[in-house]
């Protein structure tokens, strides 16, 4: 896993589409047990190389119900985004990830974690790729529908301060996956 982390962040294949020069951003180990899979990380994460290291971490480890330190315990969680460094910014928020991240790196990753009992998909990126033809029409349906998708994936909106409308809008989300979530965590990292 070492030698895998350290390509990762050698890795230059997408350089003439980023922003930044590339400073990919991702964190796993073999024993990691819970997979978040997210989108790939803000200007504010790609400046620090912490993943997660904002307003959605927050909004995210309190959906999961763990510490700063249990979240960054790579042997507890693998952090692994779609797209591994910034993707700039577009005309409603940040660019999609690059395609290039999940078809180079993700299988090498995950047949190197062999402990792991759950993968959080969050957002749609993420989900489209893992869930294929088992996608719900929209995101919202495919997260009301969390429970079509265990024991292995489990997929969530994403938790950015974007994001409160919809959760405002669908009360369903914060009284069945949250509670189920934390659920699931505190019984896989115990």
């Amino acid at each position: 896993m070492k030698k895998l982390l350290s390509e990762i962040s050698a890795c230059t294949i997408c350089k003439a589409y980023l922003p930044n020069p590339p400073k990919p951003v991702v964190s796993a180990d073999p024993h990691s047990k819970i997979i978040i899979i997210g989108q790939a990380p803000g200007q504010k994460v790609q400046n620090s190389g912490i993943p997660w290291d904002d307003q959605s971490g927050n909004e995210l480890r309190r959906w999961l119900g763990v510490t700063q330190e249990q979240f960054y315990d790579p042997k507890l969680f693998a952090l692994v985004p779609m797209g591994f460094c910034y993707p700039g910014k577009g005309k409603s928020g940040d660019l999609p990830p690059r395609p290039e991240c999940v078809t180079t790196w993700h299988q090498l990753l995950l047949k190197k974690m062999k402990s792991v009992e759950l993968t959080i998909l969050i957002g749609q990126y993420s989900q489209k790729h893992y869930l294929g033809n088992t996608l719900k029409p929209t995101l919202t349906e495919t997260v009301k529908a969390f429970r079509e998708y265990l024991p292995g994936y489990l997929p969530l909106v994403h938790p950015s301060p974007r994001n409160k409308i919809w959760q405002k809008r669908n009360h369903w989300f914060e009284k069945e996956v949250v509670p189920y979530l934390q659920t699931a965590v505190q019984r896989i990292i115990k």
